[in-house]
């Protein structure tokens, strides 16, 4: 399997470092000693069966739930230590997609993208200024021409685009996914991941992506983690991981 000596030889810097983190939901462990990292310039899939636990660590990292025990580390600030005006701070270098895209539906997609800007970025208060970078955020994701639609008139797929457009628009270094693809068609989907690549490389981002969907691993990742019993199972390429013999990881493949 690929180790993080590889990453190390590369001269890849690590962003995120995930040591030994445990959380329970009541009563019951979710997390139990997992470890992950996460490169500079790196797509990161993780996978795991449905309630595996990889929605509750995400949001872990982020801080929108608070770790039992173990380290998170976000471009070198420990997550558990700071405190909320910190993690607001560090928050605007982390992008977040979320399943079901989370748009405003009573705003208009121009709206959507201009939310986070006045709310989070309050020098941008000139506004052919944050017209032109809403109207790049959407370049960015195909759909200038639906600035002025609202929510219900768009389809699952440009809500996908249109939440990641939104994402985009705060220039994150990292941005998380969780289950992009879930509720798509094939072919939107498809669609969806080569995006998230096209993203990738055109604003220098790293990603990690939580899901179920192997294309995503086999299309785009540079590394799989597997999520089994609330442990990182196992981590390596995609290629590396479905040649492997053990039976744990052959379920996955």
């Amino acid at each position: 399997m690929l180790s993080d000596e590889s990453h190390k030889k590369n001269g890849q810097q690590k962003i995120i470092e995930v040591v030994q983190l445990h959380k329970e939901l009541s009563g019951n462990p979710v997390l139990n000693g997992f470890d992950m990292s996460l490169y500079d310039g790196e797509c990161l899939v993780v996978i795991g069966k449905s309630g595996a636990g990889k929605t509750v660590m995400i949001r872990c990292l982020v801080g929108l739930m608070t770790v039992d025990s173990g380290s998170v580390s976000i471009l070198g600030k420990s997550i558990p230590d700071l405190d909320q005006s910190q993690l607001d701070h560090l928050r605007l270098d982390i992008g977040f997609l979320f399943q079901g895209s989370a748009l405003y539906d009573s705003m208009s997609v121009r709206e959507n993208l201009e939310f986070p800007l006045r709310r989070l970025r309050k020098e941008y208060a000139d506004k052919d200024a944050v017209d032109h970078m809403v109207r790049d955020a959407l370049a960015s994701v195909g759909l200038e021409h639906a600035i002025d639609l609202m929510p219900s008139e768009l389809s699952g797929g440009m809500k996908r685009r249109i939440a990641l457009a939104r994402t985009l628009i705060l220039r994150p270094q990292i941005i998380f996914y969780d289950e992009p693809t879930t509720g798509l068609d094939p072919i939107t989907a498809k669609e969806i991941i080569k995006l998230i690549k096209d993203i990738q490389v055109k604003y220098k981002t790293s990603s990690l992506i939580i899901t179920h969907d192997l294309n995503i691993a086999k299309l785009i990742s540079d590394r799989v983690v597997i999520l089994v019993d609330g442990q990182n199972y196992a981590e390596g390429t995609y290629k590396e991981l479905a040649a492997a013999g053990d039976p744990v990881i052959k379920a996955f493949f």
